[in-house]
């Protein structure tokens, strides 16, 4: 039943920052910045870097190493009731790296693709959709599976088995590699780019302020989403993560190193990006602005088109997908270890190999519906609901349970006991009126607009399913928080009743 333990301080935080470091902060925060306001995103991105990101970071951190258990077990330490939490934020974890891998699979095709030649060179859409994906023409057409995608998929299961299968031994092996790898790539692809034509036009759209921007909510509510979901908040990662920690080991310090190195590699890949964008722009006489809004498409579709167009194609598009591959590995698994350590810590940690197993090879079989052809749609669908909905419900309970009836100063005064960079009275604010306040106005905003208008058009169903995942849950969680009240009432009728009887 011995726990395990990371080797050194330096390894944890290599590992919290592989699980937050994703695929996002290549593609997502260069879109927004672009989109919303240049360099003047990067004021509210850091103002809730402060007021959201580095609070829950720290709240994570702290409960995981303080209690020694996974999400699970770190609820019902806080509050009895409060189980069906871990329940929820563990169910959440899982819908998200099964299709979260499918995307990794996407990656490894166009990888091995492009040694082959940058066949997406003209046309680099309809090779994504028409090519890779297959995409059947709507969502009620699934098409069969798609095998490419499916052994790709497969492939990418079993990179993450052997990553997890010997716990903390095995990931730390693999983030020795995997952390560094992406910056490495990430820095050759820069020093590529800024030799281009057309990259300073880039930099120049990505750092120019539209202050004007800043009037807009939309763009506070982006800049605070993506730091909660770049930080890999309210999945129980970073509490299963805390809770291989030695409970003395510092934990101010280790949240404000990993926000720092997540928000650093954000700014980063925004300047190569842009680079890249600013080259393809000058070549093919498209806009810049086009370009740089293109959304979820920028990995996919106009980053290819753009590599294609460099000399050495196929070279820098390899790297770029081993880039992806890189970042997406370590939070692929380390959402697998969420899962794990609930197991874990009822059966221990000698099934590490057994439970690794089976996890991995459930999150295989839950992402087989994303390898049909019309995978693409559900993917969508799953994504918006689990990360509108569940992920920001989750983050709102943690913040409430520790902040109210934990006692947000009682878990303030442990961080301090055992950080060498304190931690002021502001924390107390933050987790109790701040981020719930914060959050809610992000799940509120989201679910306004989903009743205004059905989510990309999709029909009932499908929809349907989408409310599902974030709902059935939820419900479990309020239900499991009903009958806890209800048990320790009729415990307490009891005990009263027998005490009155005892007097008579």
């Amino acid at each position: 039943m011995t726990r395990q333990r990371w080797t050194s301080k330096s390894v944890f935080v290599m590992a919290a920052v592989g699980s937050a470091v994703g695929l996002g902060n290549v593609w997502r925060f260069p879109y927004l910045a672009g989109k919303y306001g240049g360099g003047a995103f990067l004021l509210p991105y850091l103002i809730a870097l402060f007021l959201v990101g580095v609070p829950l970071l720290m709240l994570e951190i702290g409960v995981g190493q303080k209690m020694q258990q996974g999400m699970i077990g770190c609820c019902r330490k806080l509050h009895p009731a409060f189980g069906g939490l871990g329940i929820l934020a563990s169910f959440s974890a899982f819908v998200v790296v099964s299709y979260y891998a499918v995307v990794m699979a996407w990656c490894l095709i166009y990888f091995f693709a492009s040694f082959s030649g940058v066949k997406w060179a003209g046309d680099a859409k309809s090779y994504f959709f028409q090519n890779v994906l297959q995409v059947s023409d709507s969502v009620t057409h699934l098409g069969g599976i798609n095998e490419t995608v499916l052994l790709a998929l497969i492939a990418i299961w079993v990179s993450i088995y052997f990553c997890v299968w010997k716990g903390t031994k095995s990931v730390e092996k693999v983030i020795a590699y995997s952390v560094p790898l992406p910056i490495a790539l990430l820095t050759v692809l820069m020093l590529r780019a800024i030799t281009l034509p057309g990259f300073l036009d880039g930099w120049k759209l990505y750092l120019t302020p539209v202050w004007n921007a800043l009037l807009d909510p939309v763009v506070w509510n982006a800049a605070f989403a993506q730091i909660f979901y770049s930080f890999s908040l309210a999945f129980g990662t970073m509490i299963a993560y805390g809770s291989y920690k030695s409970e003395q080991e510092d934990i101010g310090k280790s949240a404000w190193t990993t926000a720092w190195i997540d928000v650093s590699i954000s700014l980063f890949a925004g300047f190569v990006v842009f680079a890249v964008l600013g080259y393809m722009a000058w070549q093919t006489k498209t806009p810049l602005t086009e370009l740089a809004a293109s959304g979820p498409g920028l990995a996919f579709v106009v980053f290819p088109e753009a590599l294609s167009l460099m000399p050495m194609s196929w070279l820098f598009s390899a790297l770029f997908f081993l880039m992806l591959l890189s970042l997406g590995i370590d939070s692929a698994f380390s959402l697998v270890e969420t899962v794990n350590a609930t197991f874990l810590d009822k059966y221990g940690h000698s099934h590490t190999v057994k439970v690794s197993f089976w996890v991995c090879l459930a999150g295989l079989i839950g992402g087989i519906l994303y390898t049909t052809r019309a995978g693409l749609y559900f993917l969508d669908i799953a994504d918006h609901f689990v990360t509108s909905y569940n992920s920001i419900l989750v983050g709102i309970l943690q913040a409430i349970l520790v902040g109210w009836l934990y006692g947000a100063e009682r878990l303030r005064r442990y961080i301090n006991e055992v950080s060498d960079w304190q931690v002021g009275k502001w924390w107390n604010i933050a987790i109790k009126f701040v981020v719930p306040a914060v959050l809610f106005a992000l799940l509120a905003s989201q679910f306004s607009k989903d009743l205004r208008t059905p989510y990309e058009g999709y029909p009932a169903w499908a929809l349907g399913i989408g409310w599902a995942i974030a709902l059935i849950p939820i419900l479990f969680f309020l239900v499991s928080l009903v009958k806890h009240q209800v048990l320790s009432l009729a415990r307490q009728n009891l005990l009263i009743a027998s005490g009155e009887r005892r007097r008579d």
